[in-house]
């Protein structure tokens, strides 16, 4: 019996698995990805649809060429019923959307994180460069002082 408190049992080993930094990290990352996808995904088709509609239609996804003849569609489900179709429109907003996620990423986290993180190091490396200094100063004044009593007492022995 005595083994088994020893041993970690699977349930204390999954308790430390998720207590992890990288785990609730990662988990924080899904769920504001997830929110994040929403607001994108309405961007895209609340902004940037409209913005390609004024070329052609509104929808992206109908955007499609028909490599076999005749294409038609079903109405109800979008499905082809004939044909063989090439959707590029559907990769075209996915393409976009991707951009566009990208982009705000990376603008509005990842670029300020690393300014942020710059000025941090910087800022330690200064205090680390002042630290030195001030040693070395601190260093040459006690020298100083070891030789001013190395002379006095030189010069006093002499005396004596």
């Amino acid at each position: 019996m005595s083994e088994n408190k020893k041993d970690p049992s699977i349930w204390d080993g999954f308790k430390a698995f998720l207590m992890r930094g990288n785990v609730v990290d990662l988990a924080v990352a899904v769920v504001i990805g997830a929110a994040f996808t929403n607001i994108v995904n309405s961007v895209v088709k609340g902004v940037i649809n409209p913005l390609v509609g004024a070329f052609g239609t509104k929808d992206l996804d109908k955007y499609s060429s028909c490599l076999k003849h005749p294409c038609n569609f079903d109405e109800a489900t979008g499905t082809a019923t004939s044909g063989i179709p090439i959707m590029w429109g559907t990769v075209l907003s996915a393409t976009l959307t991707f951009l566009i996620t990208a982009a705000v990423v990376y603008f509005l986290m990842v670029l300020p994180m690393s300014k942020y993180l710059a000025r941090q190091a910087a800022r330690q490396k200064a205090k680390e460069n002042t630290q030195e200094v001030i040693e070395v100063t601190e260093l040459a004044v006690l020298k100083e002082i070891r030789d001013a009593l190395v002379a006095q007492r030189g010069s006093g022995q002499g005396e004596r």
